[in-house]
């Protein structure tokens, strides 16, 4: 065999067997087993255990401050105004002097009248003097029976004039006394509109001198619903026995800390609102209450009753339902849709859908789904065991089903 024969026949002899080992190595990595996936890693939760609780019924609304008296001060009589006594916003009394209208003329008129009242009483003496006169005559048949009639007649119109003259007299007295403007209420008065100097007028249609208001109790005024009406404000008012229990808190409050009681209910319904008017009363020895602040109010009634509660950073948001992630034995979570009832404590209410025992995630929402196995540690079921975490808008449920 020439050697390039031979040389030919040995790289064919080489080239199978290296095929043939290549495909050997192949063969082997594919029987080998592959190596088994990492599980994922749980993730970090806090979650906390439903429990019942003992709870009253609550409603929510929002209403205004007005005051139990308030009163527009205005003038009775006409003059110039001489002397203003109060401070802008300054407490009054009942009874203090507020303004003071040049007297002088009312003065003179009192005089006139008391004049006029002394001439009156001189000439109903003189006609009194001598229809007695008149009447002793006439016993002896030594006057007429017209001159009698006509003294008679004198002594009427002289009474007459004197009760006049009396009355003129009440009604100058009672002008002069119109000069000193006093508070008919007590309570915290507004500024004063007329400054010393000008002359203001008598009449309702007059711009007023100054405005005040009560201030030792006060109404706070709001609409109720027509289902809250007749199942907590109704009853109360028709069986007569305690008064339905209401609380005021304000803007900048936390919670509702003045207690008070419903004063009164409009004697019908808005049908364009479907709610009807009320109106609570409250102490406000301190001042603090002004008409027209904003009022939180909280209305309660009925029995108590159990219910669940819980925080409301669990609830999360499925287009038009709302849910919550239970967690399981094996710390698996779970969907499951709930209904919403009224705040109360900083919890939510739940009417539907969850039973006491059972653990949810109050924390982690975000970062959880439905079916994952999580990491959870147990906090208490309130606002506070979650302070100091960052805000988590509710999240919503990537297409699952309840």
């Amino acid at each position: 065999m020439s050697i390039p024969h031979t040389r030919t026949a040995l790289a064919l002899v080489i080239t199978a067997l290296v095929a043939t080992g290549g495909f050997a190595v192949m063969r082997a990595q594919a029987d080998t087993p592959p190596a088994a996936a990492a599980a994922p890693a749980a993730t970090p939760v806090e979650v906390a255990e439903v429990s019942r609780q003992t709870i009253i019924d609550w409603q929510d609304y929002s209403g205004r401050l007005e005051a139990v008296d308030r009163v527009e001060i205005r003038p009775l009589v006409s003059g110039t105004l001489t002397a203003v006594h109060f401070r802008d916003g300054a407490r009054v009394k009942k009874g203090d002097v507020l303004f003071t209208i040049d007297p002088r003329p009312y003065a003179a008129e009192v005089e006139r009248a008391q004049a006029q009242l002394a001439a009156t009483e001189t000439r109903a003496a003189y006609t009194a003097t001598d229809l007695a006169r008149g009447q002793r005559l006439a016993a002896d048949n030594a006057i007429a029976k017209r001159d009698l009639d006509e003294k008679q007649n004198a002594a009427r119109e002289a009474a007459a004039q004197v009760q006049a003259a009396q009355a003129a007299l009440t009604a100058a007295k009672l002008n002069l006394e119109y000069t000193r403007i006093t508070a008919p209420v007590s309570g915290r008065i507004s500024r004063a509109e007329v400054t010393v100097g000008n002359i203001v007028a008598a009449g309702a249609g007059t711009t007023p001198l100054t405005t005040l208001v009560s201030m030792d109790t006060i109404y706070a005024a709001f609409d109720v619903d027509e289902q809250s009406f007749l199942k907590y404000v109704n009853p109360a008012r028709a069986a007569g026995g305690e008064p339905v229990p209401v609380f005021l808190g304000l803007a900048d409050e936390e919670g509702h800390s003045r207690r008070g009681t419903v004063a009164s209910v409009d004697n019908r319904l808005d049908t364009s609102s479907g709610t009807i008017r009320v109106r609570a009363v409250f102490d406000n020895a301190d001042g603090l209450l002004l008409p027209g602040l904003y009022a939180r109010i909280r209305l309660g009634g009925g029995a108590p009753r159990e219910a669940v509660l819980i925080d409301e950073r669990a609830i999360g948001t499925d287009q038009d339902k709302r849910f919550v992630l239970v967690v399981d034995e094996t710390n698996r979570t779970a969907y499951r849709e709930v209904r919403l009832g009224a705040r109360q404590s900083g919890l939510r209410i739940i009417e539907n859908g969850l039973n006491a025992g059972e653990r949810i995630v109050v924390s982690g929402l975000q970062r959880t789904r439905p079916g994952d196995t999580v990491a959870p540690k147990s906090v208490p079921m309130n606002r506070e065991s979650l302070v100091g975490a960052p805000a988590q808008p509710a999240r919503r449920a990537p297409n699952v089903k309840a």
